[in-house]
Protein backbone atom coordinates (compact mmCIF):
# COMPACT_ATOMS: atom_id res chain seq x y z
CA UNK A 1 0.00 0.00 0.00
CA UNK A 2 1.15 3.54 -0.68
CA UNK A 3 1.58 4.50 2.98
CA UNK A 4 4.09 6.72 4.78
CA UNK A 5 6.56 3.89 5.31
CA UNK A 6 6.46 2.89 1.64
CA UNK A 7 6.88 6.49 0.53
CA UNK A 8 9.84 7.00 2.84
CA UNK A 9 11.40 3.80 1.56
CA UNK A 10 10.91 4.88 -2.06
CA UNK A 11 12.40 8.29 -1.31
CA UNK A 12 15.49 6.65 0.16
CA UNK A 13 15.73 4.32 -2.83
CA UNK A 14 15.52 7.24 -5.28
CA UNK A 15 18.16 9.14 -3.34
CA UNK A 16 20.61 6.39 -4.22
CA UNK A 17 19.81 6.49 -7.93
CA UNK A 18 20.60 8.91 -10.69
CA UNK A 19 17.08 9.82 -11.80
CA UNK A 20 16.43 11.63 -15.06
CA UNK A 21 13.65 13.99 -13.99
CA UNK A 22 13.29 15.33 -17.53
CA UNK A 23 12.18 11.87 -18.64
CA UNK A 24 9.21 11.91 -16.27
CA UNK A 25 8.20 15.43 -17.31
CA UNK A 26 8.18 14.44 -20.97
CA UNK A 27 6.29 11.24 -20.13
CA UNK A 28 3.61 13.17 -18.28
CA UNK A 29 3.03 15.52 -21.21
CA UNK A 30 2.80 12.58 -23.58
CA UNK A 31 0.31 10.86 -21.31
CA UNK A 32 -2.06 13.80 -21.39
CA UNK A 33 -1.85 14.01 -25.17
CA UNK A 34 -2.31 10.32 -25.90
CA UNK A 35 -5.26 9.96 -23.57
CA UNK A 36 -7.28 12.71 -25.23
CA UNK A 37 -6.74 12.05 -28.94
CA UNK A 38 -9.67 10.08 -30.43
CA UNK A 39 -8.56 7.22 -32.65
CA UNK A 40 -4.96 7.34 -31.42
CA UNK A 41 -2.64 4.40 -32.03
CA UNK A 42 -1.25 2.75 -28.92
CA UNK A 43 1.64 0.28 -28.89
CA UNK A 44 1.52 -2.90 -26.85
CA UNK A 45 4.42 -4.56 -25.08
CA UNK A 46 5.02 -7.29 -27.65
CA UNK A 47 5.24 -4.69 -30.46
CA UNK A 48 2.45 -6.27 -32.48
CA UNK A 49 0.39 -3.75 -34.48
CA UNK A 50 -2.04 -1.95 -32.19
CA UNK A 51 -5.61 -1.13 -33.03
CA UNK A 52 -7.04 2.34 -33.58
CA UNK A 53 -9.04 3.31 -30.51
CA UNK A 54 -11.40 6.03 -29.35
CA UNK A 55 -12.10 7.16 -25.79
CA UNK A 56 -14.77 9.19 -24.04
CA UNK A 57 -15.74 10.36 -20.58
CA UNK A 58 -18.76 8.45 -19.27
CA UNK A 59 -21.06 8.48 -16.23
CA UNK A 60 -22.23 5.29 -14.57
CA UNK A 61 -25.03 5.04 -12.02
CA UNK A 62 -24.24 2.98 -8.92
CA UNK A 63 -26.25 2.36 -5.74
CA UNK A 64 -24.10 5.04 -4.08
CA UNK A 65 -24.14 7.77 -6.73
CA UNK A 66 -22.70 8.39 -10.19
CA UNK A 67 -19.18 7.37 -11.17
CA UNK A 68 -17.27 9.43 -13.70
CA UNK A 69 -14.95 7.25 -15.78
CA UNK A 70 -12.89 6.99 -18.97
CA UNK A 71 -14.07 4.40 -21.50
CA UNK A 72 -11.80 3.56 -24.42
CA UNK A 73 -12.09 0.77 -26.98
CA UNK A 74 -11.07 -0.16 -30.53
CA UNK A 75 -13.01 1.78 -33.14
CA UNK A 76 -14.35 -1.37 -34.80
CA UNK A 77 -15.64 -4.72 -33.57
CA UNK A 78 -16.57 -6.09 -30.16
CA UNK A 79 -13.98 -6.89 -27.52
CA UNK A 80 -13.56 -8.30 -24.01
CA UNK A 81 -14.05 -5.64 -21.34
CA UNK A 82 -11.59 -4.60 -18.64
CA UNK A 83 -12.28 -2.62 -15.46
CA UNK A 84 -9.19 -0.63 -14.48
CA UNK A 85 -8.92 0.64 -10.91
CA UNK A 86 -6.30 3.44 -10.60
CA UNK A 87 -3.85 3.79 -7.73
CA UNK A 88 -4.15 5.94 -4.61
CA UNK A 89 -3.87 9.22 -6.56
CA UNK A 90 -6.98 8.34 -8.55
CA UNK A 91 -8.10 8.59 -12.17
CA UNK A 92 -5.93 11.04 -14.13
CA UNK A 93 -4.08 11.37 -17.44
CA UNK A 94 -1.58 8.61 -16.59
CA UNK A 95 -4.35 6.04 -16.18
CA UNK A 96 -6.25 7.29 -19.21
CA UNK A 97 -3.08 6.65 -21.18
CA UNK A 98 -2.60 3.20 -19.66
CA UNK A 99 -6.23 2.37 -20.45
CA UNK A 100 -5.74 3.64 -24.01
CA UNK A 101 -2.71 1.42 -24.48
CA UNK A 102 -4.63 -1.60 -23.21
CA UNK A 103 -7.52 -0.82 -25.55
CA UNK A 104 -5.01 -0.84 -28.41
CA UNK A 105 -4.30 -4.47 -27.54
CA UNK A 106 -7.94 -5.33 -28.26
CA UNK A 107 -9.94 -4.57 -25.11
CA UNK A 108 -12.82 -2.28 -24.16
CA UNK A 109 -11.40 -0.58 -21.06
CA UNK A 110 -13.23 1.29 -18.32
CA UNK A 111 -10.90 3.29 -16.05
CA UNK A 112 -12.98 4.41 -13.08
CA UNK A 113 -12.87 7.18 -10.49
CA UNK A 114 -13.10 5.18 -7.28
CA UNK A 115 -13.39 8.46 -5.32
CA UNK A 116 -16.63 9.47 -7.05
CA UNK A 117 -18.55 9.56 -3.76
CA UNK A 118 -16.68 12.69 -2.79
CA UNK A 119 -15.10 14.22 -5.89
CA UNK A 120 -14.89 14.07 -9.66
CA UNK A 121 -11.63 13.10 -11.34
CA UNK A 122 -8.93 14.18 -11.39
CA UNK A 123 -8.57 14.76 -7.66
CA UNK A 124 -4.80 14.91 -8.14
CA UNK A 125 -2.92 15.34 -11.40
CA UNK A 126 -0.08 12.94 -10.60
CA UNK A 127 1.18 10.39 -8.10
CA UNK A 128 3.77 12.95 -6.96
CA UNK A 129 0.92 15.13 -5.68
CA UNK A 130 -0.01 12.43 -3.16
CA UNK A 131 3.28 13.09 -1.41
CA UNK A 132 2.38 16.70 -0.65
CA UNK A 133 0.43 17.81 2.45
CA UNK A 134 -2.19 19.33 0.15
CA UNK A 135 -2.56 16.08 -1.77
CA UNK A 136 -2.96 14.02 1.36
CA UNK A 137 -5.49 16.48 2.75
CA UNK A 138 -7.58 16.02 -0.40
CA UNK A 139 -7.37 12.25 -0.51
CA UNK A 140 -7.64 11.09 3.09
CA UNK A 141 -11.36 11.98 3.48
CA UNK A 142 -12.08 10.27 0.16
CA UNK A 143 -10.15 7.17 1.17
CA UNK A 144 -12.05 6.95 4.44
CA UNK A 145 -15.32 6.76 2.49
CA UNK A 146 -14.24 3.56 0.72
CA UNK A 147 -15.48 0.21 2.02
CA UNK A 148 -15.24 -3.38 0.80
CA UNK A 149 -19.04 -3.52 0.43
CA UNK A 150 -19.01 -0.29 -1.58
CA UNK A 151 -16.38 -1.68 -3.94
CA UNK A 152 -18.50 -4.78 -4.47
CA UNK A 153 -21.52 -2.61 -5.33
CA UNK A 154 -19.44 -0.48 -7.67
CA UNK A 155 -17.96 -3.48 -9.47
CA UNK A 156 -21.40 -4.97 -10.05
CA UNK A 157 -22.62 -1.67 -11.53
CA UNK A 158 -19.57 -1.39 -13.80
CA UNK A 159 -20.02 -4.92 -15.13
CA UNK A 160 -23.70 -4.24 -15.85
CA UNK A 161 -22.81 -0.99 -17.64
CA UNK A 162 -20.09 -2.60 -19.74
CA UNK A 163 -22.41 -5.38 -20.85
CA UNK A 164 -24.67 -2.75 -22.42
CA UNK A 165 -21.95 -1.14 -24.53
CA UNK A 166 -21.78 -1.81 -28.26
CA UNK A 167 -17.99 -2.19 -28.10
CA UNK A 168 -18.14 -5.05 -25.57
CA UNK A 169 -18.29 -8.71 -26.54
CA UNK A 170 -20.59 -10.19 -23.89
CA UNK A 171 -19.74 -13.69 -25.05
CA UNK A 172 -16.27 -13.11 -23.59
CA UNK A 173 -15.51 -12.75 -19.91
CA UNK A 174 -14.44 -9.50 -18.24
CA UNK A 175 -11.02 -8.74 -16.77
CA UNK A 176 -9.90 -6.26 -14.14
CA UNK A 177 -6.67 -4.58 -13.05
CA UNK A 178 -5.81 -2.66 -9.90
CA UNK A 179 -2.84 -0.72 -8.60
CA UNK A 180 -1.63 0.07 -5.09
CA UNK A 181 -4.66 0.46 -2.81
CA UNK A 182 -6.93 -0.98 -5.53
CA UNK A 183 -4.94 -4.16 -6.09
CA UNK A 184 -7.36 -5.99 -3.83
CA UNK A 185 -10.29 -4.46 -5.71
CA UNK A 186 -9.53 -6.90 -8.51
CA UNK A 187 -10.46 -9.79 -6.22
CA UNK A 188 -13.54 -7.96 -4.98
CA UNK A 189 -14.59 -7.33 -8.60
CA UNK A 190 -14.21 -11.02 -9.43
CA UNK A 191 -16.17 -11.95 -6.29
CA UNK A 192 -18.91 -9.42 -7.08
CA UNK A 193 -19.85 -11.01 -10.42
CA UNK A 194 -18.08 -14.40 -10.59
CA UNK A 195 -20.04 -15.53 -13.64
CA UNK A 196 -18.68 -12.61 -15.69
CA UNK A 197 -15.21 -11.78 -14.36
CA UNK A 198 -12.55 -14.21 -15.56
CA UNK A 199 -9.23 -12.57 -14.68
CA UNK A 200 -7.73 -10.08 -12.25
CA UNK A 201 -4.29 -8.43 -12.29
CA UNK A 202 -3.05 -6.78 -9.10
CA UNK A 203 0.07 -4.60 -9.20
CA UNK A 204 1.78 -3.91 -5.82
CA UNK A 205 -1.64 -4.30 -4.26
CA UNK A 206 -2.21 -3.25 -0.67
CA UNK A 207 -4.28 -5.16 1.88
CA UNK A 208 -4.39 -8.39 -0.09
CA UNK A 209 -3.88 -10.32 3.12
CA UNK A 210 -5.67 -8.48 5.92
CA UNK A 211 -6.47 -10.48 9.06
CA UNK A 212 -8.47 -7.53 10.44
CA UNK A 213 -10.83 -7.71 7.48
CA UNK A 214 -11.71 -11.34 8.12
CA UNK A 215 -14.01 -12.72 5.42
CA UNK A 216 -13.72 -9.43 3.52
CA UNK A 217 -9.95 -9.78 3.03
CA UNK A 218 -9.11 -10.32 -0.66
CA UNK A 219 -7.28 -13.57 0.05
CA UNK A 220 -10.39 -14.90 1.80
CA UNK A 221 -12.58 -13.78 -1.12
CA UNK A 222 -10.65 -15.84 -3.67
CA UNK A 223 -12.93 -18.78 -2.93
CA UNK A 224 -15.92 -16.72 -4.11
CA UNK A 225 -14.38 -16.00 -7.51
CA UNK A 226 -14.20 -17.94 -10.74
CA UNK A 227 -11.15 -16.14 -12.12
CA UNK A 228 -7.42 -16.49 -12.69
CA UNK A 229 -5.10 -13.94 -11.08
CA UNK A 230 -1.79 -12.16 -11.39
CA UNK A 231 -0.32 -10.74 -8.17
CA UNK A 232 2.75 -8.65 -8.98
CA UNK A 233 4.46 -7.58 -5.75
CA UNK A 234 7.05 -4.83 -5.24
CA UNK A 235 10.28 -5.81 -3.54
CA UNK A 236 9.87 -3.26 -0.74
CA UNK A 237 6.27 -4.33 -0.12
CA UNK A 238 7.49 -7.90 0.15
CA UNK A 239 10.23 -6.85 2.55
CA UNK A 240 7.60 -5.25 4.79
CA UNK A 241 5.22 -8.21 4.70
CA UNK A 242 7.17 -11.26 3.51
CA UNK A 243 4.45 -13.67 4.57
CA UNK A 244 1.79 -12.20 2.32
CA UNK A 245 2.95 -13.97 -0.84
CA UNK A 246 2.91 -17.31 0.97
CA UNK A 247 -0.55 -16.63 2.35
CA UNK A 248 -1.80 -15.66 -1.12
CA UNK A 249 -0.40 -18.83 -2.63
CA UNK A 250 -2.07 -20.92 0.05
CA UNK A 251 -5.39 -19.12 -0.32
CA UNK A 252 -5.37 -19.48 -4.11
CA UNK A 253 -4.52 -23.17 -3.86
CA UNK A 254 -7.27 -23.75 -1.29
CA UNK A 255 -9.78 -21.93 -3.51
CA UNK A 256 -8.64 -23.77 -6.63
CA UNK A 257 -7.86 -20.47 -8.34
CA UNK A 258 -4.94 -20.17 -10.77
CA UNK A 259 -2.63 -17.42 -9.52
CA UNK A 260 0.73 -16.16 -10.74
CA UNK A 261 2.41 -14.60 -7.71
CA UNK A 262 5.79 -12.95 -8.14
CA UNK A 263 7.97 -10.44 -6.33
CA UNK A 264 9.45 -8.00 -8.86
CA UNK A 265 12.89 -6.38 -8.40
CA UNK A 266 11.26 -2.96 -8.36
CA UNK A 267 9.84 -0.51 -5.84
CA UNK A 268 6.21 0.17 -4.92
CA UNK A 269 4.73 2.21 -7.76
CA UNK A 270 6.92 0.80 -10.51
CA UNK A 271 4.08 0.13 -12.98
CA UNK A 272 2.45 3.58 -13.05
CA UNK A 273 3.85 5.81 -15.78
CA UNK A 274 3.77 9.08 -13.81
CA UNK A 275 5.42 7.60 -10.71
CA UNK A 276 8.95 8.81 -9.86
CA UNK A 277 9.78 5.18 -9.10
CA UNK A 278 8.51 3.95 -12.51
CA UNK A 279 10.72 1.11 -13.78
CA UNK A 280 10.25 0.65 -17.51
CA UNK A 281 11.86 -2.80 -17.78
CA UNK A 282 9.91 -4.31 -14.91
CA UNK A 283 6.73 -2.44 -15.84
CA UNK A 284 6.88 -3.92 -19.33
CA UNK A 285 7.36 -7.37 -17.86
CA UNK A 286 4.31 -6.91 -15.63
CA UNK A 287 2.32 -5.53 -18.58
CA UNK A 288 3.19 -8.56 -20.70
CA UNK A 289 2.11 -10.91 -17.91
CA UNK A 290 -1.21 -9.07 -17.66
CA UNK A 291 -1.77 -9.40 -21.40
CA UNK A 292 -1.00 -13.11 -21.18
CA UNK A 293 -3.47 -13.49 -18.29
CA UNK A 294 -6.24 -11.73 -20.18
CA UNK A 295 -5.56 -13.60 -23.43
CA UNK A 296 -5.78 -16.96 -21.68
CA UNK A 297 -8.85 -16.29 -19.56
CA UNK A 298 -11.16 -13.81 -21.32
Amino acid sequence: MCDDLTEADNAAYLANLSVNRRRFAVMGAGAATLATIPGCIAKVADQTPALAVSGRVVSIATPDGVTDAWFVAPTTGKHPAIIMWPDIAGLRDAYKTMATRLAGAGYAVLAVNHYYRGAKAPVLDSLMAWRTPEGQAKLKPLISALTPAGTIRDASAYVAWLDKQAEVDTARRIGTSGYCMTGGYTVRTAAAVPARVGAGASFRGGGLVDPKAGADSPDALLAKTNAAFLFAIAQNDDAGAPGDKTALKAAAAAAGRPAEIEVYPAQHGWCTIDAPIYDEVQAEKAWSRMLALFKANL
